[in-house]
């Protein structure tokens, strides 16, 4: 049984480890525990508590996605994790569609991730001198945060204050990692600091007080940055839309407008089609925090008709939280994946960001011309419910 003592060394983490299990017999299915997990569970100690094994999600391919980035350059093969019929194929369309004519272009816009603690003080005079004293100290914040960690950089901080309340927005740059457990230990050191140091005493204090929009689809994510602010856009022909998604490019339009439309009813942050699919998938694959499609799906698609008839397209993600060091990216799975996307490791984050904009835009080409030309109920029957 697994719930025995184990050493196994494993190329992706620290070493040897022993670690014992719980294995029931429930959990002990060879469904979970197939003979490679039990070979590599050292892989994931610093993943996850309690392991009882490992779930495997199907990995298509989507592509060639030709990018034409700031920092992605080339074609790009993408790997996709889902249990979705029709979400590869449709990406893959999308992908050869806008290689067709000759890729998009990417562009990485800011980049930043805020972690939002709060104080809460007796009165407004104690919330004005705490206030004044902290804006002053910024520098010697900036230099507190930074002894926390090699590659996170406080660079902004933003007050509000609601009452006898105070948060602190500070906003981090955050090299390569997608950096959420790094700028909450180094928020952590910069809160110590301030309780040692401030002339004025909080009543208590909390490491994030719900402003930062971590995890949730926030306006404030929508109209700043959380992880990458990136954009996407390409020109498709009439000819090259009427060959490939069998529809027109002026039909597609209209669709957009309708949904544009149904958004703004709707109530949505943002107006697009489906961003959390492609986001979703690739995620999964490749060893993003799957939490953080939250706020990374809010954002805005547009379709315009140029003068000759032809297709512009664009996407715009303010705050897409991706990385390719850290968290799930170096286990071996999603290291395979981010290799097919020759992008693993240190150097590749900002690149990561443009490739995924392009992913998001050859989906939303894709899904809005299955609905455009009417074959969006087809292809899922075909798919999902075919022999």
């Amino acid at each position: 049984m697994w719930a025995e003592s184990m050493e196994t060394p494993c190329s992706h983490g620290t070493g040897t480890h022993r670690q014992h299990l719980p294995v029931s017999g429930e959990t002990a299915s060879p469904a979970l525990v197939d003979d490679w997990t039990r070979a590599h569970h050292d892989c994931y100690r610093r993943n996850i508590e309690n392991m009882v094994g490992t779930v495997k999600i199907p990995v298509g391919v989507a592509g060639p996605l030709r990018i034409n980035g700031s920092h992605a350059v080339g074609d790009y093969t993408i790997p996709l994790a889902t249990t979705e019929a029709t979400l590869v194929a449709s990406y893959h369309r999308g992908c050869r569609l806008i290689t067709a004519a000759g890729g998009c272009r990417s562009l990485l816009l800011d980049e930043g991730v805020r972690r939002a603690p709060g104080f809460a003080f007796a009165d407004l005079h104690q919330v004005a001198s705490f206030v004044a004293w902290v804006r002053e100290s910024f520098p010697q914040l900036q230099q507190t945060a930074a002894s926390s960690t090699r590659f996170g950089r406080l660079e902004q901080m933003h007050v509000d204050v609601e009452g006898n309340h105070v948060y602190l927005g500070f906003e981090f740059t955050v090299g390569d990692a997608a950096g959420q457990n790094m700028v909450t230990i180094a928020t952590q050191a910069v809160c110590d600091y301030i309780l040692a140091r401030t002339p004025v005493k909080p009543r208590h204090y909390f490491v994030e007080a719900n402003l930062s929009g971590d995890k949730k689809a926030s306006a404030l994510s929508f109209r700043s940055v959380r992880g990458k602010k990136v954009t996407a856009e390409v020109e498709l022909s009439a000819d090259l839309v009427a060959e490939r998604l069998h529809t027109s490019t002026a039909q597609m339009v209209e669709y957009w407008r309708m949904s544009a439309i149904g958004g703004v009813l709707s109530g949505s942050i943002g107006v697009q089609g489906h961003y959390a699919n492609g986001l979703a998938a690739l995620f999964i694959a490749c060893g993003q925090d799957v939490a953080c499609v939250a706020e990374s799906a809010v954002g805005v698609t547009r379709f315009e008709l140029t003068a000759d008839e032809s297709l512009y397209a664009a996407v715009t993600l303010p705050s897409l939280t991706v990385g390719t060091v850290g968290g799930g990216t170096g286990l071996p799975s999603q290291q395979a994946c981010l290799d097919i996307l020759q992008l693993a490791g240190n150097g590749h984050a900002r690149a990561f960001a443009e490739v995924t904009a392009g992913l998001l835009l050859a989906g939303e080409l894709s899904i809005i011309g299955a609905l455009a030309a009417g074959h969006f109920t087809g292809a899922h029957q075909r798919f999902a419910r075919g022999a």
